[in-house]
């Protein structure tokens, strides 16, 4: 079936663009032009990605995406900034954004930006719902995203959950950042390696509290392992 994709841009140049592009890949691309009319589109048609400009007439992206996200965990979106806008970035990843484009971009960089999204998105609609990764009192759920830790519930963003899903698929496994970046980011992220310390030190925040004991250690010069606690 062929994956649909929602271009919400204001400048009628870019969409344009990013519409035929897209469509050449093979992509069912449709194009939105303003915040509400975003919303709209996005009700309607269920896509399978969306590519949303932050500055956008009525409401900006940055709020199109708190809406989506309040109803929608699931469905990749990946902002179109401007490249100084560093808040606008840690914004949208904070609301749940899979990544982000700087304008200018390049077509090709977009694509496979688009295409490890997609993937990522895809490896995510598989686990039943009795599916639970552990270690030691952590708890996660990929079907219902649930994740717990003795019994308290822990919000992540996608990202950050798809990260903390790896690490226990890969419990007691010594992981440097590239094969991390590779599951979690997609083989076609170009971004800095450094990415992944940012996130781990956002997951293990989030995972751990009080006195609780910590599941994911530094392996000095490699990377990262989680595992249960000695």
């Amino acid at each position: 079936m062929t994956e649909s994709i929602l271009v919400i841009e204001d400048e009628v140049r870019i969409a344009r663009l990013l519409q035929i592009e897209l469509e050449c890949e093979g992509y069912r691309v449709s194009i939105a032009g303003s915040g509400q009319q975003g919303l709209e589109r996005y009700q309607e048609e269920q896509p399978d990605l969306l590519l949303l400009d932050v500055m956008l007439p009525g409401f900006s992206g940055i709020e199109l995406l708190r809406r989506i996200r309040a109803v929608d965990a699931e469905t990749p979106v990946l902002l179109l900034t401007a490249k100084s806008s560093v808040e606008d970035k840690v914004s949208g990843l904070d609301l749940g954004a899979n990544d982000y484009i700087t304008k200018p971009f390049q077509i090709e960089e977009l694509l496979a930006r688009v295409r490890a999204a997609l993937r990522l998105a895809s490896g995510r609609k598989t686990p039943e719902a009795g599916s639970w990764l552990r270690a030691d009192d952590l708890e996660l759920n990929e079907a219902t995203r649930e994740v717990k830790r003795a019994g308290r519930s822990i919000e992540l963003t996608p990202r950050e959950f798809d990260l903390l899903v790896f690490l226990l698929k890969n419990k007691r496994q010594v992981l440097n950042r590239e094969q991390i970046m590779a599951a979690v980011w997609g083989y076609d992220y170009y971004g800095d390696t450094n990415i992944v310390d940012v996130y781990i030190r956002y997951v293990r925040k989030k995972i751990t509290q009080g006195n609780q004991e910590e599941l994911i250690h530094t392996v000095r010069g490699i990377g990262y392992v989680l595992k249960d606690s000695p």
